[in-house]
């Protein structure tokens, strides 16, 4: 009996997850602990490895299938090769000619589909085996050839390529082996893709903390000269200390964090009838990533200092771009900033993340008139937002918090001596 590759155990409160990607056909080699599978929950991408070294002999599902916990997802047999039953090489043309190379299920089929001779196809895997890929690329090579003819011919470039009936090693006569399907510039395309799981439950969120939270939004303008001019004073000094870039999210961070402190009822939150307070500070970072927007938490940073929340950051940064996040990293916290700036956005109302009552939303530095000592200057100012769950925070307590920020920003020395 073959090994079986089975769904791993789910985080908690997660049912199912979708298949997303599969590394290897039926009927080739992956080694131990290599990627074999990658799973989309609500919440995370989890790798299915490879439990031993040897060869996929079935596999028991497919791309955009949903799976269960313990569902098996594929056979593999971890004999090696020599000992295993030699398969008879096939083509699409000879099946019993036993000079044609050797080629995965997926292969064959891709080239049945489009008539391609098996034996005018490089093979790139192991022994030479040709590969889905390689069949792929294959059809990419006969498309370009027979465009560049074209294009020498004076055919209208409009006049869209598919493969038809034989192909040969060299570029193929358009007049045999291709129908030229001409599309017209007017047509009006319509596709529909099915949303992942991560955008269908950042959309369950928002629609629910829409329907339970009484939102309200207090703005206010920061003038960002001050952390501007310390950055340039001490970025490269920074940058060779903690291998870190001095970013302005760590000027946030700790700002939050003391304003958070003198204002618990920001970092608290609602569960039923009571009021949870927290005496601990996470607070959520919302990054983008490959999937979407994600919010991955810096913990307890009521006890970090800058060097230890950019490192963080850059870490939690380099997770996402990666889809190394772990339902760890993306549970928890007790506020959350989002920055909307890096995209260009001048204002927003940021919505909440539940459970958490408060959001702070970062906008863009534009160079803006200012009042200073009554005379009129340029400076650079960012709007800011904080969206609040009316029911816990007033009115009253959320304008102070968004002004301690203010203040902690437009004179950084406040962060050093706590104010």
């Amino acid at each position: 009996m073959g090994i079986e590759i089975k769904v791993p155990v789910l985080p908690e409160s997660v049912m199912d997850a979708t298949v997303v990607k599969i590394y290897a056909e039926e009927g080739e080699t992956i080694e131990r602990d290599a990627p074999f599978m990658d799973l989309e929950t609500d919440k995370i991408v989890l790798e299915v490895p490879a439990q031993e070294s040897g060869i996929i002999t079935e596999i028991k599902t497919e791309v955009g299938a949903v799976v269960l916990a313990g569902q098996i997802l594929a056979i593999m047999d971890n004999r090696p090769p020599a000992e295993q039953t030699e398969q008879k090489p096939q083509t699409i043309q000879d099946s019993n000619n036993d000079s044609a190379p050797v080629a995965s299920p997926a292969a064959i089929k891709i080239a049945a589909e489009n008539n391609i001779d098996l034996s005018t196809v490089c093979g790139s895997g192991k022994d030479q085996r040709i590969t889905k890929q390689d069949v792929l690329s294959f059809i990419d090579q006969l498309k370009t050839a027979v465009q560049n003819e074209l294009t020498a011919s004076d055919i209208p470039a409009k006049e869209v390529i598919q493969p038809a009936s034989e192909h040969a090693a060299t570029p193929p006569d358009v007049s045999d082996s291709f129908q030229p399907v001409l599309q017209s510039s007017t047509e009006r395309a319509v596709r529909r893709v099915p949303m992942s799981r991560l955008r269908q439950r950042v959309a369950q969120r928002l629609l629910q903390v829409q329907q339970e939270a009484a939102i309200l939004t207090t703005f206010n303008e920061v003038n960002m000269q001050a952390v501007m001019d310390a950055r340039s004073t001490c970025k490269d000094e920074f940058e060779k200390r903690y291998g870190a870039r001095l970013g302005f999210m760590s000027f946030f961070v700790k700002a939050c964090t003391q304003a958070l402190q003198h204002y618990p009822i920001v970092n608290a939150s609602i569960d039923g009838e009571d009021i949870v307070y927290h005496d601990y500070i996470d607070i959520g970072i919302a990054v983008s990533s490959p999937r979407g927007l994600v919010v991955p938490t810096l913990r307890n940073v009521q006890h970090s200092g800058f060097g230890d929340i950019e490192t963080q950051i850059l870490e939690m940064a380099n997770k996402a771009r990666d889809g190394k996040l772990t339902l760890q990293d993306l549970t928890g916290g007790t506020f959350s900033i989002t920055n909307g700036g890096t995209f260009g956005s001048m204002l927003s109302t940021p919505l909440l993340n539940p459970p958490q009552s408060a959001i702070l939303g970062m906008h863009n530095i534009s160079q803006r008139a200012v009042v200073e000592n009554g005379e009129v200057v340029v400076r650079p100012v960012m709007y800011v937002a904080l969206s609040y769950d009316h029911r816990l925070i007033d009115g009253r307590d959320a304008v102070q918090f968004l002004v301690s920020i203010k203040k902690n920003l437009e004179d950084p020395s406040r962060l050093l001596i706590g104010l």
